[in-house]
């Protein structure tokens, strides 16, 4: 997309059309704000789905569960064999693709994806000289990144959903439908793995909420997406290998990190809420700083571009 294109979709975000326009007439003043508020949000949505690069990484996520159910397909590991223990229990029932696709995609492929997406936000309307347009029309800066974030994580949202249909349909089809075999051994019905499954993609969202709120937050920063890109990378790499030192003890358990993989509960014959819960405090608390800071720092920034 051209830095044209992209202008002009940015204006579009703010702007009214003439039949939206006429909706207004005669609401009250809260009426009117949920209806622009809603045209800004599906421009925004318009705008994170067209992207060619936005499209091609979903493709991208969407092609990992099938690569690792058609290799597995064919390798056709034996009992005990194959890996992980997500990996191993495949061939039992294909529900566990879905499962094995998101745990592949949560080190790398999710936190590379909102990096990209989130950290364009609001950095890439300053590169394109957009940004001082839609602080100039009568749209405050708090709702301008509050589409913005909604944006972000509509596409993070869609990327694990991606992930997670995908490979339920192709483990479905590849390894059947029977019931499902927890980590214990126990049998569940595949209607129960569903809601199980359902569970760890809801986990992962809420885990990355934490990584989209940093990616937002350096948007804020800088004019250079890229830059803000790079900077969210960077921290989940920071994050990864301090998490493996042992030696930092306790600290490793305030890095954001740390709890990625503890989803496995889902997996298990008793879900234990409690243990989720507090798995999910951390990037919660994470969130909520660094979309803070985020606000603080687009409210008060002298927009030059």
């Amino acid at each position: 997309m051209s830095s044209v294109d992209t202008a002009s979709s940015m204006r579009s975000s703010v702007d009214v059309s003439s039949s939206e326009r006429s909706l207004l007439v005669g609401r009250s003043s809260a009426q009117r704000a949920v209806v622009v508020f809603a045209h800004q949000i599906r421009n925004e949505l318009r705008l994170v789905f067209r992207r060619r690069r936005n499209i091609a990484m979903l493709v991208v996520l969407a092609c990992i569960p099938l690569l690792i159910g058609t290799a597995i397909r064919v390798a056709s590991p034996r009992p005990g064999e194959g890996g992980p223990a997500f990996v191993s229990q495949l061939t039992d029932n294909g529900l566990f693709l879905a499962l094995a696709a998101l745990t592949v995609c949560l080190p790398v492929f999710l936190p590379l994806a909102i990096a990209v997406v989130a950290g364009d936000a609001v950095a890439g309307e300053a590169n394109t000289g957009s940004l001082r347009y839609l602080l100039t029309v009568p749209v405050s800066r708090t709702r301008v990144l509050i589409v913005k974030s909604l944006g972000a994580l509509s596409y993070l949202a869609t990327a694990i959903a991606l992930v997670a249909i995908v490979g339920i349909i192709s483990g479905v089809a590849l390894f059947g439908s029977h019931g499902v075999t927890l980590i214990s051994g126990d049998t569940v019905s595949f209607g129960e793995g569903l809601i199980r499954a359902t569970g760890v993609a809801a986990f992962i969202f809420v885990d990355l909420l934490g990584l989209a709120a940093i990616a937002i937050f350096l948007s804020t920063l800088t004019e250079v997406p890229i830059g803000a890109m790079a900077g969210t990378v960077a921290a989940v790499i920071a994050f990864a290998v301090l998490d493996s030192v042992p030696q930092l003890g306790a600290f490793r358990g305030l890095l954001l990190t740390h709890h990625w993989l503890e989803y496995g509960a889902f997996v298990r014959p008793g879900v234990s809420l409690t243990a989720v819960a507090h798995s999910l405090v951390l990037p919660l608390a994470y969130s909520a700083i660094f979309f803070s800071a985020a606000w603080a720092r687009i409210t008060s920034a002298d927009v030059t571009s």
